[in-house]
């Protein structure tokens, strides 16, 4: 049952099942007090003898040091007397053998038929990275056809920065670029080992622009926004960018173009034919 040394989440487990057993008193479970206690709430020895587990092995628990069941967690979530979203995120630590990330590029079929029941409303998932993983035909009329672009082109950076026409196409092209390399920059901080984000950030930097902005360290986060475009062919479009997590699909982003008035409504449905 020892795993070894401490892994960074099973750390995370740990400092959180020791912050619920330090703000435990004793008499919340039933055990007498005692004025001598020289830490707060309940005592290791004590937390393990209600969980049903051995002292060594629940301090290893809280150490970081051995991976474990669910159905133990559960009989320590009891112990602690954790709400259901406590237990719920000491649950989400269970290391189940055998399961494996899904495979680059992989979307499942509830987000494919989302994105393209948004039609005619521009559309489109995002990995972490940025790369965009399926569209629907208002995304495709609205940009590009991303099928006829290579796969390390489809990403939502290389549009904006390598991809030509995206400096006319956005009305506000600079601030917009700059607040979307910003959001990238802080994302790729946090994974400096990651060799897609190496890869998307030698890419950028081919560009005077994105290497002048990229060198001042400048960051940003997301905001919901209206942003317009000057299309080819629909005109003036006026389009509030909505940002939503797929809870199911860690890592995955839905990205809708709504539009933000009739004319632009109105444009879109036309768009598409």
């Amino acid at each position: 049952m020892n795993g070894g040394g401490p892994s960074g989440p099973r750390r995370e487990l740990g400092a959180f099942l020791r912050s619920r057993r330090e703000r435990l008193a004793p008499a919340d479970v039933g055990l007498p007090g005692s004025p001598r206690r020289r830490t707060p709430g309940l005592r290791r020895e004590e937390a393990a003898e209600l969980a049903g587990v051995s002292s060594s092995w629940y301090a290893w628990l809280e150490q970081g040091r051995v991976r474990t069941s669910e159905q133990v967690l559960r009989s320590v979530a009891r112990a602690l007397r954790l709400n259901a979203d406590e237990t719920a995120h000491v649950l989400s630590f269970v290391e189940r053998p055998g399961t494996a990330e899904q495979p680059p590029g992989w979307v499942s079929r509830n987000l494919l038929s989302l994105v393209e029941s948004l039609t005619p409303n521009p559309a489109v998932v995002l990995d972490p990275h940025w790369d965009l993983l399926a569209w629907n035909p208002g995304y495709t009329a609205l940009l590009t056809d991303l099928a006829r672009l290579t796969p390390k082109q489809r990403n939502l950076l290389w549009l904006v920065f390598r991809w030509p026409p995206a400096r006319t196409l956005l009305a506000s092209w600079e601030p917009e670029a700059r607040s979307l390399l910003g959001q990238f920059r802080a994302k790729a901080a946090r994974h400096p080992e990651d060799p897609r984000y190496a890869e998307i950030t030698e890419e950028l930097l081919a560009d005077p622009d994105a290497a002048h902005w990229y060198g001042r360290r400048e960051t940003s986060a997301f905001h919901p926004a209206v942003r317009r475009f000057r299309h080819p062919v629909a005109g003036d479009l006026q389009l509030r960018y909505v940002k939503l997590a797929a809870v199911d699909e860690p890592g995955h982003h839905l990205l809708a173009y709504l539009p933000d008035n009739d004319a632009t409504k109105e444009a879109l449905g036309t768009l598409i034919g």
